[in-house]
């Protein structure tokens, strides 16, 4: 484990971890938004990717602001981890299920976005910081709602597995 962090030190933490995390969700919806079976989840992974690269951006710019670039730490890093393997899994072997484990790992990534949009919009708010308040604000809102429609499919999904004719 790390050492704690405080004050401008915890900032910089965040948006690393946020920029580590969101550059592993632009990854995995750009892989399965071209090979996942589901037709409707590689429209609704399109059109999150497409959100997902604009707030990745836009995360690396705040972040300088607080000599944030996206450092890989111990959360990011295990998450990361997984999303890596999940993936390489499902398109090495290929299998429903494989797949379905790498959309529901997507969707946690996600989830952990909401939790950190949800730190920085506080912190924007405590310091007064507009920009951060108003990005934070659009980051939490995208991530909720891609997050509710990754969801659905990933539910789809696992009745078209369950249901399929052995």
């Amino acid at each position: 484990m790390g050492e704690a962090k405080v004050g401008e030190e915890f900032i910089t933490h965040e948006f690393d971890e946020a920029i580590a995390v969101q550059q592993s969700i632009v990854e995995a919806e750009t892989t399965l938004s071209t090979k996942h079976p589901l037709s409707s989840a590689k429209t609704a992974l399109k059109a999150s990717l497409a959100d997902d690269e604009v707030f990745l951006k836009q995360l690396r710019t705040l972040g300088k602001e607080h000599d944030a670039t996206g450092k890989v730490e111990d959360v990011a890093g295990g998450l990361k981890k997984l999303m890596e393997e999940t993936l390489d899994t499902a398109t090495t072997e290929g299998e429903d299920s494989d797949f379905y484990e790498a959309h529901a790992v997507l969707l946690n990534l996600k989830r952990k976005q909401m939790d950190s949009a949800g730190g920085m919009l506080a912190i924007a708010r405590e310091t007064k910081d507009a920009k951060l308040r108003t990005a934070a604000t659009e980051f939490q809102k995208a991530q909720k709602a891609s997050s509710e429609s990754l969801a659905d499919e990933l539910a789809a999904y696992a009745v078209q597995i369950a249901t399929a004719a052995a």
